[in-house]
């Protein structure tokens, strides 16, 4: 953790404090890995993380403001997504290993985060606006470069002017979040991980630049 955190009643939390604050925030992911996001009680994140309550009422209001503290740090990594396809090239082979690339870290990131994600979804399809705000940082981004790279194409000629990139990028982003948060759904239905991905793949290869793929 780094830069000032405070309490609640907005003192600045020292070296040991902060400790404690990130160690409420680790017992309560893991907490959220294992139990609904409603049955997690401040006492049972206390206890686990070998404190009092009145110790987490120090750094969050309630169970809800530490879970929105994780979120936003998820949101942080997140924005690290636009990595996979900003400055890469979507022509000829090189396309192919960006789709690849795109789908293999989108799936990685979504199983890393895959409890607090659960809650977010939960919360914005609620319609909590604080919820929906963090969607749609973490989607917005890769949502972004996406649409760049659609531009791109279609100003070299390589993508039918009738496609709308926002729109296609959208739709891309969306289809990959779905099946991140339901990959374990594909495997009841027999559909491997190393099945999935390369699907993925060709999905994401075919709606940026029009073609499939070459072999």
């Amino acid at each position: 953790m780094t830069g000032q955190v405070r309490t609640v009643d907005g003192r600045v939390a020292g070296r040991r404090g902060q400790a404690t604050r990130q160690k409420l925030l680790d017992c309560l992911s893991e907490m959220l890995s294992s139990s609904p996001y409603r049955d997690v009680k401040v006492i049972d994140v206390a206890r686990k993380a070998g404190t009092s309550p009145a110790t987490f009422y120090q750094y969050f209001p309630d169970v809800e403001g530490a879970v929105l503290e994780i979120a936003e740090e998820m949101a942080k990594d997140g924005a690290g997504l636009t990595e996979l396809v900003s400055g890469r090239s979507w022509v000829g082979k090189a396309a192919k290993q960006t789709s690849e690339d795109l789908v293999e870290g989108f799936l990685d990131f979504w199983r890393r985060h895959d409890a607090i994600l659960r809650v977010v979804d939960l919360g914005a399809a609620e319609g909590d606006k604080r919820f929906y705000k963090i969607r749609m940082k973490v989607l917005g981004a890769i949502t972004g470069s996406l649409t760049e790279a659609v531009k791109e194409l279609q100003a070299k000629g390589r993508v039918d002017k009738d496609v709308n990139p926002a729109a296609m990028a959208g739709a891309l982003v969306t289809m990959l979040a779905s099946v991140a948060s339901h990959q374990k759904g594909f495997q009841t239905w027999g559909v491997k991980q190393a099945e999935l991905r390369p699907n993925l793949a060709l999905l994401v290869h075919l709606g940026i630049t029009g073609k499939r793929p070459p072999k």
